[in-house]
């Protein structure tokens, strides 16, 4: 698709950016209500069986993922027109998440404006290493890839880091509406836990509040890791980076099946929200079904997604992602080449 048609793309899809105060509001009535419900329902579950409340954590756990698409939303600005509104409910929903509203919005636009620029990584996205990158790399840097990247790391330990840690301090550069956001969240958290824990005992709690944020927490890493880690994806150097071919060609059309469409409120059309952030989660289906460009991206299904699970680095030269094994022979020629060169120094001393 020539840079004009790209261009064209991107104008087509504004009329959908505008939100719907209706369609807003009736997202979060049918979405933390019900979830309010059922972390009640998972207590009271309790004193009849723990696997029936683990079950209703889990469902809850959904709600979780849902309301976040609400809160990831208003970062966006494309939830209510209302810029306070967006920042009042994100908020809100940011002290459900446990996710700070101001600090992930600023990280979550840096993504948005580097996504797929191989020169502009690390800010609000996986950490991706080039084949040439690894190859080079210390022992101790490819050893935490390697560990970044095992599925045990980023989806079971993943989540415990996102919640204690990652999303509970500011940033160094962090500016002062960003920090006082950040305090604002950690506080509430801490006081709702609090009050919980002496209204309902600290088994109880964590009995229902742990199993929905691991699992709350391993769907949302997992549905960020998919979307831009497939075979064909995008990724360029700033020279050659392009905003809208990064979109199209660096974001998946996640196809679920109509309920996690539902739950997950509709990122699955990962490319359409890649090419404009501003389409509220309730228009991203409508874009697509009605703009047949973008009906072409890079199609993948929950089976096919976990082929993912083995693309560990992205080799430049071919244009596509690749595992540790495929790179097995290279590493050990670069291996042998320090040793021939240290060798070689030693002989010359």
């Amino acid at each position: 698709m020539s840079n004009s048609k790209l261009a064209q793309l991107k104008k087509s899809v504004a009329p959908f950016e505008k939100s719907d105060v209706k369609k807003s509001i009736r997202q979060i009535l049918n979405t933390i209500p019900p979830f309010f419900l059922l972390w009640f329902l998972a207590y009271q579950s309790l004193s009849i069986s723990i696997w029936l409340s683990l079950a209703l954590s889990v469902i809850a756990a959904g709600f979780v993922v849902r309301i976040f698409i609400i809160f990831h939303d208003c970062c966006h600005g494309s939830f209510f027109k209302n810029k306070k509104a967006n920042n009042i409910v994100g908020t809100i929903t940011g002290i459900i998440t446990m996710f700070p509203y101001e600090k992930w919005k600023r990280e979550h636009s840096i993504h948005h404006a580097t996504s797929g620029n191989l020169d502009k990584r690390g800010i609000g996205d996986v950490w991706i290493m080039t084949v040439d990158e690894y190859v080079k790399a210390p022992f101790k840097e490819r050893l935490a890839y390697r560990l970044y990247r095992n599925p045990l790391v980023m989806f079971g330990l993943g989540p415990a880091y996102l919640f204690l840690v990652s999303n509970r301090f500011n940033r160094k550069d962090a500016r002062k509406k960003e920090r006082l956001n950040m305090y604002l969240i950690n506080v509430s958290i801490v006081v709702i836990s609090i009050l919980m824990i002496l209204i309902i005992g600290w088994k109880a709690f964590l009995l229902i509040q742990l199993p929905i944020l691991f699992v709350a927490g391993s769907l949302g890493i997992w549905l960020f890791y998919v979307q831009h880690q497939f075979e064909d994806s995008y990724f360029e150097d700033e020279s050659e980076w392009d905003y809208v071919k990064a979109a199209v060609d660096g974001s998946s059309y996640y196809k679920l099946p109509k309920l996690l469409q539902w739950v997950t409120g509709n990122i699955g059309y990962h490319h359409v929200h890649h090419l404009s952030p501003r389409v509220p989660n309730y228009n991203l289906e409508k874009v697509h079904e009605t703009t047949p460009p973008l009906q072409k991206a890079t199609t993948i299904t929950v089976g096919s997604s976990l082929q993912s699970i083995r693309f560990r680095l992205y080799d430049e030269k071919k244009k596509t992602f690749v595992s540790f094994n495929d790179v097995k022979d290279l590493l050990k020629s670069n291996k042998d080449l320090k040793m021939k060169n240290r060798q070689t120094s030693l002989q010359g001393k």
